[in-house]
């Protein structure tokens, strides 16, 4: 009875319990948004307070303590992850277990979960200069989704995200043939765009692949050469805000009780814009991101390849509460019994409303190349929305800058990481718009514009050996 009684006391779902949080994280008060996520009793899950700690600690800037919490994170999901690795039998094993509720059950991450999982710890050890880290993600990347394609026999699409850091931490530590080979796998699903393409250019031309380029240039057209050793910025962008579960729920009336089955089902996400622009406002060169990965679509289609499965699940939980409520019926006091058993069937069987919620709609990125040692102005803007002015900076020969960046609904957030700041931003052309511009690799809340550390230096000699390569793509021109 006590255990039936305390079943029935309402409680909030999972969107309503991280409603505030991710309403501080969307607001732009990131370090709040960290700190309610950190705590493990707002989610429920070690995982998931990890990987929404770690994306709000990052989207503010704080590289260093994002890692620490997607570590949080990847300890938590650890067996899990394992499990993937070491092959499909073991996966399904730990998939197939059954529960008496879903949401009772310890929460280690969706499979393209715990793939972005190591997406943002691959993005965060770029932040740092750290590019034999970065690698050993994309490893893990490809690991873990090509065993999740394997385990429900599809193609998601997915891992542009990941061939894009391994091609720039190839290109980083100067080994452009593997990086090649990234920037293929991009263009073979059919993202990545003009970053791509051009990258496909330079590297065929530089690698001496005269058929590649060949069939390239027939099939992109020619790209704008650039003298030998031009630095570059990367942007990398998270668009908007990714999905949410919500219930999809069946109460059947029978002649002597009910019969109840949930089952979770992914909203739309939604961004603000479509893409974003890396502008140079002292000239008329704009380099629009094009789509790396789009984050929503992914999600989606992992939940529909495992609603069979969940749907079977839910269906025999539903008849073993049956069962309880029938046996119930027959007791004494049968009818008091089964009209609890009755309550206790609807009230409990809940779909799993658990995700990552802080996770982007889509990943975009783009790239531009620039004279070295001339100072430039660089802005980041939505395409038909906030401006913010990064600075002024001076790139060494060869060196690549990164820009970090997030677009929410309360504006632009973009960070500046390798350059050297000449001139810091005026202020942001939106009250939503943000923008931590400095040279070198820093922590905002320690380190001032100007201040470098021992990754900055590593970041200001990188791509030292790519020797021509193409300009970003003009807007309206692919």
């Amino acid at each position: 009875m006590l255990i039936l009684g305390s079943a029935l006391v309402g409680c909030q779902t999972y969107n309503e319990r991280v409603s505030a949080p991710l309403n501080a994280f969307e607001s732009g008060n990131f370090t709040a948004a960290r700190t309610a996520f950190a705590d493990p009793d707002t989610t429920g899950s070690a995982f998931l307070s990890g990987v929404e700690a770690g994306m709000s600690a990052f989207v503010g800037g704080d590289f260093e303590g994002a890692l620490v919490e997607f570590h949080r994170a990847q300890d938590a999901s650890e067996s899990i992850d394992d499990r993937a690795t070491l092959g499909l039998s073991a996966l399904r094993e730990s998939i197939a277990t059954l529960a008496l509720n879903e949401a009772q059950s310890d929460y280690m991450g969706e499979g393209y979960e715990r793939v972005m999982m190591h997406v943002m710890l691959g993005l965060s050890y770029l932040a740092q200069g750290r590019a034999e880290d970065v690698l050993v993600e994309a490893r893990r990347i490809d690991e873990l989704l090509t065993t999740e394609q394997e385990l429900y026999d599809t193609e998601y699409g997915a891992g542009g995200i990941g061939h894009l850091l391994s091609a720039i931490a190839y290109e980083l530590i100067g080994k452009p043939g593997e990086a090649y080979i990234d920037y293929q796998r991009l263009q073979e699903k059919g993202v990545g765009g003009s970053l791509a393409k051009s990258a496909l250019l330079r590297l065929s031309e530089s690698l001496g692949r005269s058929d590649d380029l060949q069939r390239f240039t027939q099939e992109f057209g020619e790209g704008q050469q650039v003298p030998e050793g031009w630095p570059s910025i990367v942007v990398i962008a998270g668009l908007g805000i990714g999905p949410a579960k919500n219930e999809f729920k069946i109460d059947v009336p029978l002649p002597d009780g009910v019969f109840s089955m949930a089952v979770p089902k992914f909203s739309d996400g939604r961004t603000p814009t479509q893409a974003l622009e890396l502008r140079f406002p002292e000239s008329d060169i704009r380099v629009r991101t094009a789509l790396i990965e789009n984050v929503s679509q992914v999600a989606k289609k992992n939940l529909d390849d495992r609603i069979g499965l969940l749907t079977v699940r839910s269906a025999g939980r539903g008849l073993l509460k049956r069962q309880l409520a029938d046996q119930m019926r027959d007791n004494k006091r049968g009818q008091a019994l089964g009209l609890l058993a009755d309550a206790f069937t609807v009230f409990t069987e809940r779909a799993d409303l658990r995700a990552w919620r802080t996770l982007p709609d889509t990943w975009v990125a783009a790239r531009a190349f620039l004279p070295p040692d001339e100072p430039i102005a660089i802005q980041l803007a939505e395409v038909g929305g906030d401006v913010v002015p990064l600075g002024t900076f001076q790139l060494l020969e060869g060196e690549t800058m990164f820009v970090l960046a997030r677009a929410l609904d309360s504006g632009l957030v973009a960070h500046a990481v390798g350059g050297e700041l000449v001139e810091a931003a005026p202020s942001a052309s939106s009250p939503g718009a943000r923008a931590a511009a400095r040279g070198g690799l820093t922590t905002p809340d320690s380190l001032g514009p100007g201040t470098s550390t021992p990754g900055a230096d590593a970041l200001r000699r990188s791509l030292s050996t790519i020797q021509k390569g193409t300009v970003g793509t003009r807007i309206g021109i692919d």
